[in-house]
């Protein structure tokens, strides 16, 4: 019998996934104390620090977690362009939301049923994902069929971020999965929630305008400099320091 260890872990996957994860958990973050109920500041305050969570587990599998989250420069990380992109307002956050836990959810649901290096993590946080999906579905339901001003929001919310979905679809060195398959999934069930939010599905291109690429290229877009100097600040201000 010949023995077998672990499985090589794919950093470059690992670092697309974790600071996809810790992206948007500072995001969210952004929102204490200013979320328009006290019941979604706590609400969205869990959803970021179970991506925070995740964001740890996966940025350790490459490299030292804290080195990686707080010394790289705006050009190594490798998240997607959707989750750096600004709060906005609820309806905003709502959206992305939405486009990114749904896609997290299929992507994660393949993940654990598979026996890859990222298959335990996975299958926890599926479970994680999926409360943070539903949260975002019957808020873009309460939005879209609820006044005329919420309505607008959500609609004018959607259609600003649909350019930064095809992104989310494209293959990452050591993912094996069927992306084409993902996208449609996603497709249908992004539509399906759309339309009981009496919403239209945005029209237009999925991709943004970069021919080399977008936010796993590490090109990312202007609001991402701004939030990552702000992410960064204490811990490059304070080198070494331990608390």
């Amino acid at each position: 019998m010949t023995a077998t260890g672990p499985a090589t872990v794919p950093v470059t996957a690992a670092l697309a996934l974790g600071d996809d994860a810790l992206v948007l958990s500072h995001r969210l973050g952004e929102w204490a104390g200013h979320a328009p109920v006290l019941e979604e500041e706590v609400a969205l305050a869990n959803i970021a620090l179970d991506l925070l969570g995740q964001a740890r587990i996966l940025l350790s599998m490459a490299g030292d977690e804290d080195e990686l989250a707080y010394l790289r420069e705006e050009r190594a990380f490798r998240n997607l362009q959707l989750v750096e992109q600004p709060n906005g307002d609820f309806a905003h956050t709502i959206a992305r939301q939405l486009y990114f836990s749904t896609y997290q959810q299929l992507l994660y649901a393949e993940l654990a049923a598979g026996d890859g290096p990222f298959a335990p993590l996975a299958a926890k946080a599926v479970k994680e994902v999926a409360y943070h999906r539903d949260h975002a579905e019957q808020w873009t339901r309460r939005l879209g069929d609820g006044t005329e001003t919420s309505h607008e929001r959500m609609r004018h919310a959607c259609a600003a971020l649909w350019k930064f979905t095809g992104e989310m679809f494209q293959p990452i060195e050591g993912l094996e999965t069927d992306w084409t398959g993902l996208d449609q999934r996603w497709q249908e069930s992004v539509a399906d929630v759309l339309s009981r939010a009496t919403l239209p599905l945005p029209e237009g291109p999925r991709t943004g305008a970069w021919s080399a690429g977008a936010g796993r290229q590490g090109l990312h877009t202007e609001p991402f400099g701004r939030m990552l100097a702000e992410m960064q600040h204490l811990h490059r201000s304070h080198p070494g320091a331990s608390w």
